[in-house]
Parts: C-alpha cells; sequence; structure tokens
C-alpha cells in the first residue's frame, strides 16, 4: 500500500505560494467610511489565490496517484494552480481548457510545463472532455473547488488574515465554485465567528446565492461572462454546506459596479486586478458597513488580457455613477444642437455624442453626460424637463451600453416583420461562420448585425431577423449551443 503524502498540517503551502501582504486602501478607506484592507492574492506566483488549494491537494497525493499524473479542467487561474504545483513536485499535468481560452492563459499554463488539450467553446464542454480523458488514462483528477483539501489550502487565506489583524470584523470573498469562500468561512469559524464573512457575486452568475435560497445547490441554465474567473452553473457540495452553515450573508453586484472596483484598487495599488479579483471591493463600496469596522477585500486574482482593459474603463464611469446615459428628441431645425448643450448640459462634460436625424421634424441623440454625484444627474433631468426636452434615462440598458452607443443609424422602412435578438458567441475562429449556417438552414435573413469584442471568451452580439410573423425563432434557435434572448431594450424602441 502506498504511504499517503503529508497534509497541510505537515507540508508547508509555502513551499510554492508566498504570504500574500495586506494593504491598507486610503482612498477606499475615505469612501466606504471605515478602514478597508486589501488581501493582495494577486501578488501570488500565478496571480492568484487557486495556487493554495492546487497545491495542498497534489501535495497530498499518494506515491501510486502521483504516478498517474494529474489532470484539470479549467479556463485559468486553477490550470495555472495546477499546472505550476504539479511542475513542482515532479508530476506530469494535463489541463483541459476551452477553444476560446485567450491564448495568453494558454501560453501561461504550457510555461509551467503542462499539456494542453483544447476542447469545446466553455467550461463546461471543457470539463465533459475532461471526465472522458480520466476514463481513457487513468490520470488523478484535481477539483477547482469542490475538495476538502482544495477548500483547506485557499482556507491559509483567513489563517494568514487573522494573524496579521485580529481586530478585522468583516471579510468580503468573491465566489464562483465557492472553495475561496468554503475555506475561509471554515477558518473564521474556528478562529474568530464574530467576524462577518460575505459572499460577492456577479448579479448574473449568482450560484451560491441561489442555491442558499433553494436550500441545495441548483444549477443556473446560464451565466455571465465578464467575472470569467467566477462563471460557475453551480457550486459543490461541500463548499455549499460549509457556506450554508458559516457565511453571514450572500450578495451581488453589477458589470458596472465591478468595473469601478478595478479601478478603485487601480487607484489605491496602482494594480490592476481581473474582473472576479474585484468583486469584494465591488461588495465593501455597496454595503453598509458600520464606521468602526475594520473590512477585508480578497483580491483573489489578476489574470485578464490586455483587450479587456478598454471595456473595463467604458464601463468603469458608470459603475462609479460618474455617467449617465439618456435619449433625448431634438426638433430637427438650425441651432438645436448648440441650444441643447447651452440650455441643458451648461458646463457639464460630455461624455459621449451621437446625433441621428430621424424625420423632418426631429432627431434623436445619444449622449453620456459626466456626474460628479446623484443631485448633478437630478438637476440635469430637471433642466430636461425645464426646456421641454422628451428623453428616456438608458444608464441602466444594457443593450445601450454594449451595442445602441457604438452604432450609428436607424430604423429601417424595408425591414418587415424584424424580430431582434442578443447572442452570445463563442469567441473562436468559425463560430461566426457557424452560426450564420444555422441562420441560413432556416430560411432567416439577417437585417440587423453589430459585434464588439469585449477581450473576454464570449462575444455579444445584437442582431435582428427578418421572418415571417408565425416563426419563432427563439424556439427554433434554442437547439444551438449559442446563448441567444429576445431583446426588449428600451433603446431598441427609440434608435431601431
Amino acid at each position: 500500500m502506498s504511504k499517503r503524502k503529508p497534509r497541510l498540517t505537515d507540508h508547508t503551502i509555502y513551499d510554492i505560494a508566498v504570504r500574500t501582504p495586506l494593504e491598507t486602501a486610503a482612498k477606499l478607506s475615505a469612501g466606504a467610511g471605515c478602514e478597508v484592507l486589501l488581501k493582495r492574492e494577486d501578488l501570488q506566483p500565478v496571480h492568484s489565490f487557486k495556487i493554495r488549494g492546487a497545491y495542498n491537494k497534489i501535495a497530498s497525493l499518494t506515491e501510486a496517484e502521483r504516478a498517474k499524473g494529474v489532470i484539470a479542467a479549467s479556463a485559468g487561474n486553477h490550470a495555472q494552480g495546477v499546472a505550476l504545483s504539479a511542475q513542482k513536485l515532479g508530476i506530469d499535468a494535463v489541463i483541459v481548457m476551452p477553444k476560446t481560452a485567450p491564448s495568453i492563459k494558454v501560453e501561461a499554463v504550457e510555461g509551467y510545463g503542462a499539456r494542453v488539450e483544447l476542447a469545446g467553446d466553455n467550461y463546461s464542454e471543457a470539463a465533459e472532455h475532461c471526465k472522458q480523458r480520466i476514463a481513457d488514462t487513468g490520470m488523478t483528477y484535481i477539483a477547482p473547488f469542490d475538495d476538502p483539501l482544495v477548500i483547506e489550502g485557499q482556507g491559509m487565506v483567513a489563517e494568514e488574515l487573522l494573524d496579521d489583524r485580529p481586530d478585522i470584523t468583516h471579510i468580503f470573498v468573491c465566489v464562483g465554485g465557492g472553495g475561496l469562500l468554503a475555506g475561509i468561512a471554515d477558518v473564521v469559524q474556528k478562529r474568530a465567528p464574530h467576524v462577518t464573512v460575505v459572499s460577492v457575486e456577479p448579479e448574473d452568475s449568482n450560484a451560491m446565492q441561489q442555491a442558499i435560497t433553494a436550500g441545495k445547490p441548483v444549477e443556473l441554465p446560464h451565466v455571465g461572462i465578464f467575472a470569467d474567473g467566477v462563471a460557475v452553473k453551480k457550486v459543490g457540495t461541500h463548499t455549499f454546506n460549509i457556506a450554508q452553515q458559516h457565511v453571514d450573508d450572500f450578495i451581488t453586484v453589477t458589470t458596472d459596479q465591478t468595473c469601478a472596483a478595478i479601478k478603485s484598487i487601480f487607484e489605491d495599488t496602482r494594480s490592476i486586478v481581473e474582473p472576479a479579483g474585484a468583486l469584494a471591493v465591488a461588495g465593501i463600496e455597496s454595503y453598509d458597513i458600520p464606521k468602526d469596522a475594520v473590512a477585508v477585500a480578497i483580491c483573489s486574482g489578476a489574470n485578464m488580457t490586455f483587450e479587456r482593459l478598454q471595456f473595463v474603463a467604458e464601463r468603469t464611469l458608470l459603475g462609479s455613477g460618474r455617467e449617465a446615459l439618456y435619449a433625448v428628441v431634438l426638433d430637427e431645425k438650425p441651432d438645436a444642437l448648440r441650444s441643447f448643450c447651452e440650455t441643458v448640459v451648461q458646463d457639464r462634460n460630455i461624455t459621449e455624442f451621437n446625433y441621428r436625424l430621424q424625420t423632418r421634424s426631429e432627431a434623436h441623440i445619444f449622449v453620456g453626460i459626466g456626474t460628479k454625484h446623484d443631485d448633478d444627474k437630478t438637476q440635469f433631468e430637471a433642466n430636461l424637463q425645464k426646456q421641454g426636452y422628451t428623453y428616456t434615462d438608458l444608464t441602466t440598458d444594457t443593450v445601450a451600453k454594449q451595442h445602441i452607443r457604438h452604432m450609428v443609424g436607424g430604423p429601417s422602412e424595408d425591414a418587415t416583420s424584424e424580430q431582434l435578438f442578443t447572442v452570445g458567441f463563442p469567441e473562436r475562429p468559425g463560430a461566426l461562420r457557424d452560426f450564420l449556417q444555422l441562420i441560413a438552414e432556416n430560411n432567416c435573413n439577417i437585417s440587423l448585425f453589430h459585434y464588439r469584442g469585449q477581450g473576454g471568451d464570449v462575444g455579444r452580439v445584437l442582431i435582428g431577423f427578418e421572418a415571417a410573423k408565425d416563426t419563432d425563432l427563439l424556439s427554433l434557435l434554442k437547439h444551438s449551443a449559442y446563448d441567444i434572448q429576445r431583446c426588449n431594450s428600451q433603446s431598441i424602441d427609440i434608435f431601431l
């Protein structure tokens, strides 16, 4: 019988991970009205906390298990943690990644000596391929979160926190499958049960929050992909059980709030974290924290492609409440634009201005206004009302932010029986061709198409189809691998 390797009590995670600093965030503290600290897990060798759990699991394998090699399915951070841990321990590693994984992440995994296999357009498809490879090879599977040893390894974050600052009152934790949350909550319950642990998820990927509401892990039909590091459809059984018992609150934040949090972290540290890595700060910025609190945000990772920064910067103003978006109807007459700027905009900063002639009597504009505070936005709307303008507030309209603000055009008089949808495309070669083939097979004519890359593994498209009125396109296309939903945005009715 093979002798099992020592566990966390005997081997040390610091053979490979580092004890990350706990830094005071001056600007965040001023904004929150209490002391805010950042736990800098983005400074780990793989720029993510995932190295802790991966190494704890792999270092605990028997000699027989090590000899078989290890295998994992991951789109990023867990992959790098497994690859580096296996390299450190001299173990063969295979990482199954989706074909849509950014090349920077694939190259990073290969740089740590692991063999990468690309399969599927998303994590779920890659995970299915991984199951087959385990059956074929007998390699040892390293779970990304739902494993007691992985959870135990992530819990070392809390051990460090409580050693460094015993006076901590709140810990905000980003959540995907729940490994980090469970690890921290378990340690806090044993060492400092008075500390409030808060789970923070994207509002479009809140698998843990929904599991708590349902009383058991549930599978979400789809998840948002902006914070790809936590885009998990179903949390683990182990992680759920610990969270249900020991986590105090479960909250969600928006994409705009997450972008604003990335900026907040940058302003305090001059470092750029990935969207998942900023969730905890977004949670602090949206939470009612007592003034005497000492709140910690776990900056969980910094593995973001450079191309995503443009999207982040674009949404940051909205997330911090510093920009408002409006559709405004102008009289189509000379001097209308100048009059609008003089009487309504006044000395405010214009962040965006799009003009389109609608009819010979009126035009529609899409305008972004820089706002310093809520009262400024209220006063801007008061100016619109005073001058008699018809307007629509589009600040929270996702389609307007993702598509309409980047489009030029108006309604088509010739497009009859038009149906509009938003579609999620896997960012891989041939994806658009495959989708168009599906459309052609169903005799649908495209009347509108707008795509804008966001630097992630899924691109968002606004698309219009001409089809017979009795054609149920949503049902027709739902069987495909694409995330397609009927579009009911206010901005569609106004501009298209």
